[in-house]
């Protein structure tokens, strides 16, 4: 490599120099190497640091060289890096921030090997806020290693179990490992070190031979030091997927228990973190933008990021929903691009508060004055989006080719949320020119609100603008978008959705004095799957012919359309139609003819996965004004895959690939939020490509069976790759330390034919919310009486009895011999579901 190269990372020019210097001579691995480390593990990565003040520890000569600590960012930084002042003795240092690619890469040039942040983020108005997390460091003393780090770590996540919190073990790239819990936020610094110290010293009282929480040297040799002092607001930890400073580029790496168990557990260096990193998977993800309760889906990206799939798209999809800084001292940047969709229209995007806000504009800047254009505003966009240019594949969302038509940088003159002046420079012979141009919401508010972009008549100086060329597309607007590969049995792209007009209200009226769906809980009752390994669900798709759909993690919904409205009901045959506007609330272009379908309504996480947890936000809703906050908040789509009558016929009677036709015809022009998944034709690919993409499973079918209501057949058959199972709340145990007045563990049955029998309990995998919820719900259900026939009485001790009216969900690792759930952790109520329903899946 040259000495010197000029790169673009996230919008951001930099220039990086003397990439082959080796910064780690035992391995030969060069500075090269080192910022294309930082660069693809960023999304994992930044979720940790994102909004914490970063101290890093750089060897600009190498590890065989001193290091020295940097904490007050560097003069020579440019002006973009994002920074924050902290008091210190000698006055305020300003630290650096590092929320985007481009910051890392910067610190990667100056060889930043080393990045530190302490357990607490910097709040919106800069200043330090409570921690999210907490931090235990356990560092083996002389004579032993990881492996005794490891059992240690066990028994303190036992006992963090008994607190509500849920562990996540790093191995910390030095000698031992680090263990991390999500804090709510309510508690300062001081309170989470002691927390933290009573509980390392707690574990020292039990195991004095292997733990020691006091710091003198001269105690560790043969023992664990519980280290709970970087816990102090002062103090930070190496951060999770930082590189270390050693002989060899090891990695401060997240793991699962499962490896802790592993008698070879060891260190991992950068390449292996790489490998095991390419499905982007984060095995303490929960503790990035979501620990202490920070939602994901509170970031400004948040809809763009639920709308995309990386997968899927070339576009440019952040980990992480929050905005990158503006540069202070710049005129913020503006790009317009040309978007063949499903119409040409032109895409206005203006940076502002960190993101590119949007508006579609389907006749694009107007040329003059005495017209204006429509602009539709649309989901804020990362930055990362000015420089996009590619095809979105057809049926992906926004499916077409983007051009850039002309980018550049824009004075903003007034910024309301109801009005946008600014004056735009374009590039320096591009098709814009400069031009003053005003945003005026008409109506609406937020994503889909309608306004005129307006070409002013005079500039900011109040001279007179001269017109300009109108907007040309490059391209014929009506030239045939890229289709992507095809896929099996895949549904025509959805349309946007569309209100229900008057005139299809009155055609419905008249199409429905003809015989309409069954309407009612005993008619709408779904047919039922019966749980199956992998390799039965081999051999009966062998003798069916193989038919594979995957599993949706979300809850089972039938959907009944009168032509004119969409009723959808839940498998207890509760009305929930009212839960998910965005469903019933428009018309969802399910045809003209009334019709019966089957599906499973599910909620996105940032990373475009079902989430159950999620789906917990919208399921339990009845309030108008609740649903309405959280349906911007966690959007919910309705993955159809069966239809009971189509145009007033009952065709449950038919073969399922008959009824799959009728589907596919009857969903040809649903909205984006309905969705006909496809099917596909080999259950081990199906398998690998629902484990890659960590969904809950698939489901086997026997493409000619029939629709059974409310029956539970083997010609369906589920494939689960997450051990779940249904359960019945029977019991409270009271919190203590961080869940003090609250609930700390559930007491879990399953019915059997002597009872309610004892399965455990569970205590993680809650939420703040959750956990009012929960509360809500049991209180009434208080009593004096032990429901179950066989709770040990250790844990019956502090016990509050409920009555066992509730179900509920759990993952788990095995069922114990005794019939007990191991390392169980909630996933959520199933409203849907009676106790009597609740078996042993197994």
């Amino acid at each position: 490599m040259g000495d010197e190269t000029l790169v673009q990372v996230g919008g951001r020019r930099l220039r990086l120099t003397r990439l082959d210097k080796v910064l780690y001579p035992r391995t030969s691995t060069t500075k090269g190497e080192v910022i294309d480390y930082y660069t693809r593990i960023a999304p994992l990565l930044l979720p940790h640091i994102a909004d914490r003040p970063v101290t890093r520890k750089r060897w600009p000569d190498g590890v065989d060289q001193a290091p020295f600590f940097a904490k007050a960012l560097e003069p020579g930084a440019p002006d973009w890096v994002r920074r924050l002042p902290i008091q210190h003795s000698s006055g305020p240092k300003d630290y650096p921030l590092v929320d985007d690619v481009a910051t890392l890469v910067y610190l990667a040039q100056v060889a930043s090997l080393e990045l530190h942040v302490p357990q607490w983020r910097f709040s919106p108005e800069g200043a330090r806020g409570n921690p999210d997390r907490l931090v235990l460091d356990l560092d083996p003393g002389p004579g032993i290693g990881l492996a005794e780090c490891a059992q240690v770590a066990m028994w303190v996540r036992e006992i963090l179990a008994g607190m509500g919190l849920e562990a996540f073990p790093v191995t910390s790239g030095s000698k031992g490992l680090h263990l991390y819990a999500g804090l709510d936020g309510s508690q300062t610094s001081d309170q989470a070190s002691a927390l933290a110290k009573e509980l390392a010293r707690a574990l020292e009282a039990d195991h004095p031979d292997l733990v020691v929480s006091r710091m003198a040297k001269n105690l560790r040799a043969g023992r664990v030091f519980l280290d709970w002092s970087q816990n102090n607001g002062s103090k930070t930890t190496i951060a999770p997927y930082s590189l270390r400073g050693r002989d060899h580029p090891t990695v401060a790496a997240p793991r699962s228990w499962d490896e802790l168990a592993d008698p070879g557990l060891s260190q991992l260096d950068y390449t292996e973190v790489l490998a095991r990193a390419d499905d982007k998977v984060d095995p303490m993800g929960e503790l990035g933008f979501r620990a202490g309760g920070r939602a994901a889906a509170s970031g400004p990206l948040s809809t763009y990021i639920a709308k995309r799939d990386p997968a899927r798209t070339p576009e440019p999809v952040p980990e992480n929903p929050l905005a990158v800084a503006t540069p202070a001292g710049q005129e913020p940047r503006f790009v317009i691009q040309e978007h063949h969709a499903r119409r040409l229209h032109w895409d206005l995007r203006l940076e502002h508060d960190g993101v590119f806000v949007s508006w579609a504009v389907p006749r694009g800047v107007p040329h003059t004055a005495k017209r204006n254009s429509l602009a539709v505003m649309t989901e804020d966009h990362p930055l990362e989006y000015g420089s996009f240019e590619g095809t979105i594949p057809r049926g992906e969302y926004g499916g077409g080719t983007v051009t850039i038509w002309d980018d550049g940088r824009y004075e903003p003159e007034k910024w309301r949320d109801d009005e946008v002046i600014f004056t735009a420079h374009g590039r320096p012979g591009g098709p814009l020119g400069t031009v003053r141009l005003a945003l005026i919401r008409t109506q609406g508010a937020g994503e889909k609100s309608s306004w005129l972009l307006h070409r002013t008549k005079t500039d900011a100086a109040g001279r007179v603008q001269s017109d300009g060329e109108p907007v040309v597309a490059t391209e014929q607007a009506d030239e045939a978008v890229p289709s992507a590969a095809p896929h099996p049995k895949r549904t025509p792209p959805p349309k946007k959705t569309q209100p229900a007009t008057k005139k299809t209200r009155d055609a419905a009226t008249a199409r429905s004095a003809r015989t309409l769906p069954p309407t009612g809980p005993n008619a709408v009752k779904p047919m039922l799957s019966t749980l199956a390994t992998p390799p039965l669900a081999r051999s009966a798709a062998a003798r069916w012919g193989a038919w594979a759909e995957m599993k949706w993690d979300g809850i089972r919904a039938v959907g009944v359309w009168d032509g004119s409205s969409l009723h959808l009901y839940a498998r207890s045959g509760t009305d929930i139609t009212n839960r998910y506007p965005e469903l019933t609330a428009v018309d969802p272009g399910l045809g003209e003819e009334p019709a019966v379908v089957d599906g499973e309504i599910i909620a996105l996480d940032a990373t475009g996965r079902p989430s159950f947890s999620r789906m917990q936000n919208r399921m339990h809703l009845t309030s108008p004004r609740q649903i309405e906050v959280q349906r911007q908040q966690t959007p919910v789509r309705y993955h159809l895959f069966d239809v009971l009558s189509a145009g007033g016929e009952d065709v449950t009677g038919r073969p399922l690939r008959e009824r799959r036709e009728l589907l596919e015809g009857i969903s040809a022009d649903t909205i984006d939020e309905i969705v006909v998944p496809p099917v596909f034709d080999d259950v081990d690919d199906t398998l690998a490509t629902a484990r890659r993409l960590r969904l809950e499973g698939i489901v086997v079918k026997n493409p000619a069976s029939v629709y059974r209501r409310g029956v539970r057949t083997d010609q369906w058959l589920k494939v689960k790759l997450t051990q779940t199972q249904e359960v019945v709340i029977g019991g409270i145990r009271p919190g203590r330390g961080g869940r003090t007045g609250t609930i700390g563990s559930l007491l879990l049955g399953i019915p059997d034919d002597d009872g309610l029998r004892y399965v455990g309990r569970v205590g993680s995998g809650f939420g703040e919310s959750t956990l009012r919820l929960l509360s809500e719900q049991l209180e009434p259900l208080r009593t004096d009486e032990n429901p179950f026939t066989n709770v040990p009485s250790a844990d019956a001790r502090d016990a509050l009895w409920v009555r066992p009216e509730l179900v509920g969900e759990v993952e788990f690792a095995e069922f114990s011999p005794g019939g007990a759930l191991r390392q169980a952790r909630w996933r959520g109520l199933r409203p849907d579901k009676t106790p009597s329903e609740v078996r042993r899946e197994d």
